[in-house]
């Protein structure tokens, strides 16, 4: 007999060699319906393993995360094999679970569309009607090539080649006449899969690599209720609707150019959201005590060398060469602000020194990966750095925490927490590692903060906590970010005086609240659907004359909005004052005051409001107060 412990730590015994399933049916019908997978000692497994140990056992339903994957992981062996059956000459690449859905890429010997989504769709529901089963089986890698190139699987064969060398056995799924290589986890069969929909096509590089052939790839989602699935498809539809670039383009934003793939133009009504933005950023860290400085475009190599990032980074650099040597455009600003720190001797008594810039940085990205706003080559990155000692680790990463809530608070974000841990790929030991994650660790928990830990993903030179926001739609968008750094203090062999009179190694904070400036716009367009609240609307008040005569008196009151700071437009044209609202409508501008003889007679503006129309007529001093108040409390 072994010993499982379940959920809130109650045991039970069984018989060696049980499997997940077994479990879950013995402790309910409605659970063992419901289960998708399972977690054994805290890897995630199919329910279909076997247990001959004593273990903890956690049984995954639609609702636990892992469980979403494996419903929807077998949802992409389900179009694989739709595929094959209604194009028996495709080649098949790979088809993973990802976040809201899944999807597979294969190669045609002839293009497909849109249109022909419907007739896989039909072909995936007999698949599900069909009931087929999902059975687990292992070969010889020799086996493994061999099978795969019978079947003409060429994809499979190099993805096998890769893992061959261990030895190890290769992993296989089947379902009735399809055979897919897969390490799983999958649901037991085909039926529970009832609620899907395949969404888009797009081009996809066989390994995300350019020099690759581009291949088919389709994207789908999966759901256990077709509720859940109607909400979701209607979300996607809203989503449509606020798109950042056609949003961008409309409300004249940005652009993006052929000329400069990646890298956005700020259009005059673009630049007034990204310096609003900035000009709020400057007020906070300034009340915060933080100091601004400006580092280089371009530094040497010797620098990023120093730094690490030549070594770790370099592909994602741009580089070039002046007078002989090497140069990069930077990727990053910490190494700028590390020579900063180090341009005078600081005293443990001018600690914590923290530091912020506004810098324009420069990553490699695939074309293919980018995404309007979203995903550029350079970007403004609102960093800050703060050199601290040990004992002040814990406080000032409180104090970053509280400033992030703060700004994610005010435009009306949800947010969790990610604690992230040392990757392979890393500098420093495992003293200094274990130091930092603690001091990230501790903060959080005494903050009472939820988070989860994500193993591995942390920065090659420290952990690091990440805040990852809920939009208006349920989306989450990883923004801020705090990293504690042990090491680029020692590789620039930064340091201060300490109350003993010794030299001392400042410890290193780097921390981001927007992200990326162009980022976050991106994601406030989505957010309010290009509807910005006042203080951040780049038109906040729209003059609309209902007769050309009235043009002298809405100039005046432009003139004395100005005076206070608010933005005004005029329409000017020669259109009915009912086409001109709804245009100001649909450039979602905040207010708009309508002048015609009565208001110029009573010394008054007709005021009506994006949200809920037609005010009334009030005194221009009413007005500006109302306005006034509305943009220094940040309504939303």
């Amino acid at each position: 007999m072994i010993e499982i412990t379940l959920k809130g730590g109650v045991v039970k015994e069984y018989d060696a060699g049980v499997t997940a399933a077994d479990v879950a049916k013995d402790l309910g019908a409605g659970l063992y319906k419901a289960a998708c997978a399972c977690k054994i000692n805290g890897e995630t497994k199919d329910l279909r393993t076997p247990i001959e140990k004593d273990c903890e056992l956690a049984i995954l339903t639609f609702d636990d995360e892992d469980g979403k994957y494996a419903l929807r992981h077998t949802a992409s062996h389900i179009l694989a094999q739709a595929v094959k059956r209604l194009y028996p000459d495709v080649k098949l690449a790979i088809g993973p679970a990802i976040a809201d859905g899944f999807y597979y890429d294969f190669d045609f010997s002839s293009p497909i569309t849109s249109e022909d989504l419907e007739k896989i769709e039909a072909e995936m529901k007999k698949i599900v009607k069909e009931d087929l089963k999902l059975e687990k089986f292992e070969l010889s890698p020799e086996e493994a090539i061999q099978m795969m190139e019978e079947k003409g699987e060429i994809y499979k064969v190099e993805l096998i080649k890769e893992h061959a060398e261990n030895g190890e056995p290769i992993s296989f799924y089947k379902q009735g006449e399809f055979t897919e290589l897969c390490a799983g986890p999958h649901i037991m069969s085909t039926k529970p899969v009832k609620a899907f929909k395949l969404t888009s096509l797009a081009g996809a590089y066989w390994r995300g690599d350019e020099k690759n052939k581009m291949l088919t790839r389709i994207y789908g989602t999966a759901f256990t209720k077709a509720s859940d699935l109607e909400a979701y498809l209607e979300r996607i539809e809203e989503a449509k609707k606020r798109d950042h670039r056609k949003l961008g383009k409309e409300l004249g934003i940005f652009a993006m150019m052929e000329e400069g793939p990646g890298f956005p133009f700020f259009l005059p009504k673009g630049m007034v959201l990204k310096n609003t933005l900035i000009d709020f950023w400057r007020q906070i860290h300034t009340r915060e005590g933080y100091v601004e400085i400006s580092t280089p475009m371009m530094l040497n190599r010797q620098l990023w060398e120093t730094s690490g990032h030549w070594g770790h980074y370099k592909e994602n650099m741009y580089t070039t060469v002046i007078d002989d040597m090497d140069f990069a455009i930077k990727p990053m600003n910490c190494p700028g602000g590390m020579l900063v720190y180090k341009s005078q001797m600081h005293s443990y008594r001018d600690l914590p020194i923290r530091m912020g810039e506004l810098g324009l940085v420069h990553r490699h990205e695939k074309s293919g990966t980018l995404h309007g706003l979203m995903r550029v080559r350079c970007f403004t990155q609102d960093d800050a750095h703060i050199f601290m000692t040990p004992e002040q680790i814990t406080d000032e990463i409180k104090g970053v925490v509280r400033l992030i809530d703060e700004v994610y608070t005010l435009f009306g974000f949800k947010y969790h927490v990610e604690l992230s841990t040392r990757p392979e790929d890393s500098m420093g030991s495992d003293e200094d590692w274990e130091m930092a994650t603690d001091g990230l660790r501790k903060a959080l928990d005494e903050l009472n903060l939820p988070y989860v830990v994500n193993e591995g993903d942390g920065a090659f030179y420290g952990p690091k906590i990440d805040f990852h926001l809920e939009d208006s739609l349920g989306r989450t968008w990883q923004c801020g970010t705090i990293q504690l750094d042990f090491q680029l203090p020692q590789r620039f062999e930064a340091e201060y005086v300490g109350a003993d009179g010794e030299k001392h190694r400042p410890i290193m904070i780097h921390r981001v609240v927007f992200g990326s400036i162009e980022r976050f716009i991106g994601i406030l367009i989505e957010h309010f659907a290009g509807a910005f609240p006042l203080w951040l609307a780049p038109v906040q008040v729209k003059l609309l004359p209902i007769a050309d005569r009235h043009l002298d008196y809405l100039n005046e009151v432009k003139q004395k909005l100005a005076e206070v700071g608010i933005r005004a437009e005029i329409d000017d044209r020669s259109e009915k004052i009912g086409y001109k609202i709804r245009e100001a409508q649909l450039e979602k501008v905040p207010y708009m005051l309508v002048a015609g003889d009565k208001d110029i007679e009573n010394h008054v503006v007709s005021v009506r409001s994006r949200k809920d129309g037609d005010l009334g007529a009030k005194s221009l001093d009413d007005v500006i107060a109302a306005l006034q108040e509305e943009i220094r409390t940040k309504a939303r």
